[in-house]
């Protein structure tokens, strides 16, 4: 979360070209959305497992990160691929993704109605969003964005494979009914790419894919770069003094800017 932030400062001052950055978690990691009750985690239901927590710069539910393949596009407002308001952009990045996921063999449809419920859940796959990609009308990856002044950045999610449910054994329930209730729906409204082609795929053969797409779709000609000195010193004193506080974990945060 620190680098993808320190790569939308530098995208802001004009010091980073647009860039799209595929990754993975180690440990497993559940990210909260910026403005999401820290009362939706069990703490320590996580503490037992050995994963971590983080709070991230972009807004919607919870995910988990493990066995999947995080995407995060940053980029000024003034590119072309970017402009207009977030809906727009959100648009233009969702059929860069419904491509990648067409190269993976998926049969996959853009959402398009609107969902009143879509942020009402603790877990970000329980229910699409508009424009977001569903296959057999079930969602397959998450996407969420924050803007600046003149940049802005969308991260998301698609589970390559494993059980989805796994989440719901961090997150807080009334009982462990609701706990259950909670897992059948939520391998009723989502899949991983696993579970919906019937066969394994490798982070590396879907990153391949989003590369490929994202190239095509947008007419992107990518080069590939580590991130830069600067960048990484800059995602450390993030690191360092956001995003490893607890009071941002906790959203103190949400209160003191609100």
């Amino acid at each position: 979360m620190a680098l993808d932030t320190a790569i939308l400062e530098a995208v802001e001052r004009g010091a980073a070209l647009p860039t799209l950055r595929l990754y993975a978690w180690r440990p497993p990691c559940l990210s909260l959305g910026y403005s999401q009750p820290f009362s939706d985690l069990d703490h320590g239901r996580l503490q037992s497992l050995g994963w971590d927590v983080v709070r991230r710069p972009t807004g919607g539910r919870a995910i988990l990160h493990t066995d999947e393949l995080t995407y995060a596009v940053i980029g000024p407002k003034s590119d072309p691929r970017l402009e207009g308001g977030l809906m727009d952009s959100y648009q233009r990045v969702s059929r860069a993704l419904y491509q990648a996921l067409r190269r993976l063999g998926l049969a996959v449809e853009i959402h398009s109605g609107k969902n009143p419920q879509a942020h009402e859940q603790p877990v970000c796959f329980e229910n699409p969003s508009d424009f977001e990609i569903t296959v057999n009308d079930k969602k397959i990856i998450g996407s969420a964005q924050a803007r600046k002044k003149s940049a802005l950045l969308q991260h998301g999610s698609l589970p390559l494979t494993g059980d989805l449910t796994r989440i719901t054994q961090v997150l807080s329930y009334p009982s462990e009914a609701a706990r259950s209730q909670a897992a059948r729906l939520l391998l009723e409204k989502a899949a991983t790419v696993s579970t919906a082609l019937e066969r394994e795929t490798t982070w590396d053969k879907a990153a391949l894919a989003f590369k490929e797409a994202f190239s095509e779709t947008l007419n992107l000609d990518f080069t590939e770069e580590r991130a830069t000195p600067d960048e990484l010193e800059r995602a450390r004193n993030l690191a360092e003094d956001r995003f490893g506080l607890t009071d941002w974990t906790r959203g103190t945060h949400i209160k003191s800017e609100a």
